[in-house]
């Protein structure tokens, strides 16, 4: 397909790499970043395709990139735009979703780039054929002690001497060790919850915890984890979230999970794609 004659030639975006060409009537509906041409496939050689789309020079070069991509409301659309145009190219097997906003001066660069890295994209196809991503979220439960403020001391009662004083000192410590042993209960739970889920899964990995202005939650998250799936285990790692999300089996936490996503967590091209079943994968 070639490129849309009213945009600017010259910066070619890539948003995935695959195996299996995408269907043309799949690519063809879907929509990459707003302001470039249609989306298209370059074939890289050896069984490999590109998926890229053409985008005016003003608004991708680095300088005005990086300008856009500070604004949350651009760097939203950029997301979305790349997630569309990953999808497009997963329509028919395994992709290698690449880094949001990857740019090159042509199509020959774009080419030349995943002929330079293909033993490394080989390996990352094979290992996430048939496989799907996973994302699971505990939180701290609300309402637990950990998640209860400190009463202020009673204006009547001093932390000086007496018994009043020595009374408050007493709460205070009782509240601080109710904490402390509910935030202990609560990451033990959530590390019970991660490790009954990698038996199910070919490989895990942990993402930073968010924070609770990100969440919208009183309580702290404690695993924000991701887990790549086989396609046949699929049904029993459904089962198990089930059970370990099912009220009263775990008190201290509650875990949400969301899935099947394209494996964007265990497509790293800095990373070593022959992991283990179950190795943890370094972020």
């Amino acid at each position: 397909m070639s490129a849309d004659p009213g945009v600017e030639p010259g910066i070619v975006c890539a948003f995935a790499v695959t195996g299996t060409p995408p269907d043309p009537a799949a690519l063809a509906s879907a929509t990459g970043h707003e302001e470039g041409g249609p989306l298209r496939v370059l074939d890289a050689g050896g069984g490999l395709c590109l998926v890229v789309q053409d985008v005016p020079a003003a608004l991708f070069d680095e300088e005005a990139l990086a300008e856009r991509l500070n604004r949350p409301t651009d760097l939203e659309r950029c997301a979305r735009a790349h997630h569309r145009a990953v999808e497009a190219a997963a329509g028919r097997g395994a992709v290698v979703p690449l880094p949001m906003a990857t740019l090159y001066r042509g199509d020959r660069s774009a080419v030349r780039a995943v002929c330079d890295r293909r033993p490394v994209l080989e390996a990352l196809l094979d290992r996430l054929r048939n496989r799907t991503e996973w994302a699971v979220k505990v939180h701290a439960a609300e309402g637990a002690p950990d998640d209860l403020p400190t009463a202020p001391a009673d204006p009547g009662t001093g932390s000086g001497s007496g018994s009043g004083g020595r009374a408050y000192l007493s709460r205070a410590s009782a509240r601080r060790r109710d904490r402390q042993q509910a935030h202990g209960r609560a990451r033990a739970e959530a590390e019970a919850v991660d490790a009954e889920l990698r038996r199910y899964a070919v490989a895990a990995t942990r993402h930073r915890p968010q924070s609770e202005r990100l969440t919208g939650r009183r309580t702290p998250q404690l695993l924000n984890a991701a887990y790549l799936v086989e396609d046949a285990d699929r049904a029993a790692f459904t089962r198990a979230l089930a059970g370990l999300t099912a009220e009263g089996r775990h008190p201290a936490v509650r875990a949400d999970a969301s899935g099947p996503w394209i494996p964007y967590s265990f497509a790293r091209l800095d990373e070593e794609p022959d992991a283990r079943p179950g190795q943890e994968v370094p972020v």
